[in-house]
């Protein structure tokens, strides 16, 4: 019987999001930074220019033509962007779905009453899910649950866009009403 060795593995090096210094590859680059005259020079100046400043040479956009490069200290311009973003996290809103149920029966104050729930929660930038709950013998009045979310798709008109016509899910009928974006 062969006896199997084991799979070589590689200790992986972690990658930088930018190059750097020497892992720089075009002949020329966009300098800028603080400190320095903005323009293009040849890679090996851009080095020389970063040495005598003591930072790095990092290269902002690859795609530029020249590149553009910028004389900064690299840990902590990763440091200030992993701050900013976790700040920009922060501030991200996520969204919920809230969900109104009616009957086919519903009457006008309860239908109002959802009504302003409904137009709260989509300018607090929500997404609204209404559905008519079709019990028992009740499955019959389709017309008058797709009505009910007709007359309520009209009502929060200017609060919030509908995102698909009423569609049956079993015994519910359904719709989806997304926020409108501020201005």
């Amino acid at each position: 019987m062969q006896k199997r060795s084991k799979p070589f593995f590689k200790p992986r090096v972690p990658q930088n999001e930018h190059r750097l210094n020497r892992e720089i590859t075009a002949p020329e680059v966009r300098v800028i930074g603080e400190g320095i005259e903005p323009g293009i020079y040849p890679v090996a100046e851009a080095l020389k220019m970063a040495q005598d400043q003591e930072v790095d040479l990092v290269e902002i956009s690859p795609n530029a033509v020249p590149p553009v490069c910028r004389l900064i200290d690299y840990k902590k311009f990763l440091y200030e962007k992993k701050k900013k973003d976790k700040e920009q996290k922060a501030k991200a809103k996520q969204s919920e779905v809230k969900e109104i149920r009616f009957t086919p029966n519903t009457d006008d104050h309860d239908f109002d009453f959802k009504a302003k729930h409904a137009e709260k929660f989509l300018q607090e930038g929500n997404k609204v899910k209404c559905y008519v709950q079709f019990k028992g013998r009740a499955i019959m009045f389709q017309e008058r649950g797709e009505l009910l979310l007709l007359k309520f798709a009209e009502r929060l008109a200017e609060a919030g866009t509908l995102e698909s016509m009423p569609k049956m899910e079993g015994r519910r009928m359904l719709v989806i009403f997304t926020p409108k974006k501020k201005k």
